[in-house]
């Protein structure tokens, strides 16, 4: 895993995370549990809204710390409900802390190659709605990382559990000098949390 992801993950404190929260956290946990403790492909669809910031930043950090805990056959996907594009502070905010990112077109959906480390696929990121032909379509987790989406999507169809998993929107600080700060902030909290859920993961 590249040095710079290590070192944000080594800086992870679980401390942060109050007890009311990991109660929220704790129903996905106990799914990836039992999805593996049956040998069974664990696909984990985070969606919001636009499918532009909050639920990339899970979608990645996600399939970042399955590897990191030697969780086997975990994929994660992200969608929402409708498209538009993913934000590229999102990508700068990444970088930063340590992705490689490569942007594989360049249009109004651009669409980016995420690696996390040398020797594994990249996470592919584009705006996207959740039922589109690159996501599942059964067998999955949805986990709802917005209010809006949340509402919006009564039945999320194909999955298999649902959970409300939700944070606020760093677009609040769209063209403010507070900006980066918050994008970084809000990953690192996504971060943490998908760290949370899989150490609580007995292989």
């Amino acid at each position: 895993m590249n040095q710079t992801i290590l070192e944000t993950i080594e800086s992870i404190s679980l401390d942060s995370i109050p007890e009311e929260r990991k109660t929220v956290l704790q129903p996905l946990a106990d799914y990836i549990q039992s999805k593996s403790e049956a040998d069974q492909t664990i696909r984990l669809n985070f969606i919001c809204t636009h499918n532009s910031r909050r639920s990339h930043l899970s979608q990645i950090w996600a399939q970042t710390m399955a590897f990191h805990f030697g969780i086997k056959n975990v994929y994660c996907y992200s969608g929402g409900t409708e498209a538009t594009a993913m934000f590229p502070k999102v990508a700068e905010t990444l970088e930063n802390q340590g992705f490689q990112i490569q942007m594989l077109s360049n249009n109004e959906n651009p669409v980016y190659a995420v690696k996390y480390a040398e020797n594994e696929a990249p996470v592919i990121c584009f705006s996207k709605e959740y039922s589109n032909e690159f996501n599942p379509k059964k067998e999955f987790g949805a986990i709802m990382t917005c209010n809006n989406a949340d509402e919006g999507c009564p039945l999320v169809i194909g999955a298999e559990a649902r959970f409300p998993i939700k944070y606020d929107d760093p677009k609040a600080s769209d063209n403010t000098p507070e900006q980066t700060q918050v994008y970084a902030e809000r990953s690192l909290q996504i971060a943490t949390e998908m760290f949370y859920i899989l150490s609580q993961v007995k292989k």
